[in-house]
């Protein structure tokens, strides 16, 4: 049985990066709404610890959600972070209300109890990130502060020795001390093991599969992107050639893409089936400018074209999928409503009557590389940026033309290029060029034009949901611009997007 560390999910925008945290410690951790909690039933689960998340409600709400914290803490030792702390104390007799004012931002520890274990190589003065605007006032017969900051007297605290909580985010960066705080309660006080890795996720992983699809067939649909990617290997080293994988080409994919997949695809063993569609792509979208409709079009046209070259396996039984753990979390919200739907090959499952195999759904991005890594993938693939589903569609603003997209594809090429000779490759999580809906007047040579403008987006991140734009090298982008106007016939300005995530998003549509 696998040993895991669960945390409880109040709907805090950080119970992702709780459950990341414990994993970048070699500890397998599982996010759950706070009312699937499995009582009774932690041994046979494999649950050493709980964690409580933040959450945006208040615990003297009508509505704010509620567990049995004892209930649970008869089993296991618990940690409450920010509201999980602030639900234990309410709960069990203290007192929470809300602060003088909002409490956000960097905070020290003026004072630690040295004797407390979740603390231990813990110094007075480590940095903590405050985010709330509640704060316990009065602590639970029974409870002991153990730590405080200039303005929050009961920042963390204890009761016996198996119940914590702490009114800062340990989970952050910017919370100096917080892994060795999630370090102290996992192996500390849990007795984790720390034996979670991509070697070990891969046995398992491969033994499970050999015993759930035996002799059946998998179709799986290839995007060329790093998930797709390590879930098809995974697949083929469980099941071989009883693995299928359609690679669709819907026209829109980078400057020499559909080759150079396909033959990355075929140098690693994988059954490939290469199909090029894009024809009845650039068809159906003639005329559409609005990019929820070409999004729309692009998703229907796929599940068709992959629809038709899958009806020709009749024997398959099962879809595979790279889908990984965020997206898994993010379909569902705590009180388990979709809010989000896969965007893999979304419709396919009822359409086409297959059990879907999800090889990757434990984990995390960093994670997925790591096992791309341990088994033995090309480093330009497991490094490959994020790339959307409807390719460039969406990052052409207005109708998308055969004659735009080798516009796109000439400028995306020189930018990508630039920053993979330039060692800036690695350093952004994603980049690209959008080609603008307006021409611009310039000065070619003697002569006046009047042609596109495209501007150069590239990005710093974790995990897409906050990014910061790319302070990429000034000598960098005016050598990419000058190339671009010089080789790509068509443009004649480029602009750098210097926005951040949020309040603009990383794509343009």
């Amino acid at each position: 049985m696998q040993e895991k560390i669960v945390i409880l999910d109040f709907g805090s925008q950080t119970t992702q990066l709780i459950g990341r945290r414990v994993r970048e410690l070699s500890i397998y951790s599982e996010i759950i709404p706070y009312n699937k909690y499995p009582f009774g039933r932690e041994k046979e689960e494999g649950i050493i610890g709980v964690i409580l998340s933040g959450s945006p409600l208040s615990v003297y709400d009508k509505d704010a959600f509620r567990v049995d914290i004892a209930a649970i803490n008869k089993a296991v030792p618990v940690l409450g972070i920010c509201y999980g702390a602030q639900l234990m104390t309410y709960t069990m007799g203290g007192k929470v209300e809300p602060a003088p004012s909002r409490e956000y931002g960097r905070a020290n520890l003026s004072y630690i109890d040295e004797t407390c274990p979740l603390f231990k190589d813990i110094e007075p003065g480590a940095q903590v990130w405050m985010s709330h605007g509640d704060t316990i006032t009065e602590l639970p017969a029974g409870f002991r502060r153990v730590a405080s900051t200039a303005d929050v007297h009961f920042a963390a605290f204890s009761a016996g020795d198996s119940m914590w909580g702490v009114q800062f985010h340990p989970e952050v960066y910017h919370s100096t001390c917080g892994m060795q705080l999630l370090k102290n309660f996992t192996v500390g006080i849990c007795g984790a093991s720390c034996s979670w890795s991509a070697e070990s996720f891969i046995e398992s992983t491969v033994r499970e599969l050999k015993e759930k699809l035996g002799d059946d067939r998998v179709i799986l649909g290839l995007s060329g992107g790093v998930d797709s990617s390590v879930a098809a290997v995974l697949l083929n080293r469980a099941i071989g050639t009883n693995l299928t994988c359609i690679f669709v080409d819907h026209g829109m994919l980078r400057k020499n893409e559909f080759k150079e997949v396909l033959r990355d695809y075929e140098g690693l063993g994988l059954n490939v089936i290469g199909v090029d569609a894009s024809e009845r792509f650039f068809t159906d979208l003639a005329g559409v400018t609005d990019p929820e409709r070409k999004r729309k079009i692009i998703g229907a046209d796929f599940i068709k074209v992959f629809d038709e070259e899958a009806h020709k396996i009749t024997d398959a039984k099962w879809l595979g999928q790279g889908t990984i753990y965020p997206d898994c979390i993010e379909s569902l919200s705590i009180t388990g409503t979709t809010i989000k739907s896969h965007h893999n090959v979304g419709g396919l499952p009822e359409r086409m009557n297959l059990k879907l195999c999800e090889p990757l759904r434990l984990l995390f991005k960093d994670e997925v590389r790591a096992v791309g890594r341990a088994l033995g993938m090309p480093e330009h693939l497991i490094t490959r940026h994020p790339f959307p589903g409807p390719g460039l569609a969406v990052r052409i603003l207005g109708e998308v033309t055969r004659e735009k997209v080798g516009i796109l594809q000439e400028a995306d090429h020189i930018f990508i290029q630039g920053l993979r000779e330039s060692g800036l490759y690695d350093k952004v999580w994603q980049a690209g060029v959008i080609l603008l809906s307006v021409q611009s007047v310039g000065v070619m040579g003697d002569e006046r034009t009047y042609e596109r403008a495209v501007a150069l987006r590239a990005v710093t991140s974790m995990d897409a949901m906050t990014a910061d734009w790319a302070h990429l090298p000034y000598e960098f982008l005016a050598k990419v611009s000058n190339d671009i106007i010089n080789k790509v016939r068509g443009v004649n300005r480029v602009c750098y997007d210097i926005s951040s995530k949020p309040p603009a998003t990383i794509e343009w549509e």
